[in-house]
């Protein structure tokens, strides 16, 4: 799905000083947390996530040899009270939690080699510091390192974008430009699609829409997200290179 740039007034910034086309700052690290057996720590812009995982291990449910024939994936995501502008505790059934904790498992148990390991269980903590748009974006990103960093075999990284268009849904504008990436003040004001891609090709294992908006500006936000998608993979790959790059020069030396 080719992005058609032409067509865009690239002069118009945004009010943090990006272009439509540009992520904010991305940094991202693994083998945060000595204690798991991966973990991860990402910022997408002010949205800052750490993500844990423990296992596989043998799952605590016994039930003879009528187990499952390959693991299963929990997550569980902790939403710090002070993350966001509004000050409150989200307890475990939340419904936006829950949502995005069944997005998640459900996008990495079609990704990860879960038939290597039966009868097992691997846990997936989330925990949010700072809320400023692209969460659930920012939370798959996160686990996908963790994941990584644990040593369990996917088929490739799953990473994630936001997308947005440059008008509200009441305005009507068919002709809107789509923005990418957008932070917290762009989604309450704007309609917004996440999107999650396969790799670096444009195979679509995730896409979530909370908001509504006219059908002729979607190809376009997916586009857009879908190349946003493939710059992020670039960094989180250089992320992982790095550190096992740094790995293999400890054990040498």
């Amino acid at each position: 799905m080719p992005l058609d740039t032409s067509s865009y007034a690239l002069a118009h910034l945004r009010l943090d000083g990006r272009r439509w086309n540009e992520l904010r700052r991305l940094h991202a690290q693994t083998s945060t947390q000595a204690a798991a057996d991966g973990s991860s720590y990402l910022e997408m812009g002010n949205t800052k996530v750490i993500c844990t995982v423990a296992g596989p291990a043998e799952s605590r449910k016994g039930g003879g040899g009528g187990g499952n024939a390959e693991a299963k994936i929990e997550v569980e995501i902790g939403i710090a009270g002070f993350s966001g502008v509004e000050r409150k505790r989200r307890g475990k059934g939340d419904k936006r939690t829950s949502e995005m904790r069944h997005t998640i498992a459900s996008a990495f148990s079609a990704n990860l080699f879960a038939h290597l390991y039966p009868h097992s269980t691997i846990t997936v903590n989330l925990h949010v510091l700072s809320q400023d748009g692209s969460l659930l974006a920012a939370c798959l990103n996160a686990t996908t390192l963790a994941l990584i960093d644990a040593g369990i075999p996917m088929s490739d990284y799953i990473v994630a974008c936001t997308a947005g268009s440059t008008a509200s849904y009441a305005s009507n504008d068919e002709d809107a430009d789509p923005l990418l990436d957008l932070n917290g003040l762009e989604e309450q004001e704007l309609p917004f699609l996440t999107v999650g891609t396969l790799g670096a090709g444009e195979k679509v294992s995730v896409l979530i829409m909370e908001t509504r908006m006219q059908m002729t500006r979607l190809e376009a936000m997916l586009a857009a997200g879908v190349d946003g998608c493939r710059q992020i993979r670039s960094i989180l790959d250089g992320v992982v290179r790095a550190h096992g790059k740094a790995v293999l020069d400890s054990a040498i030396s």
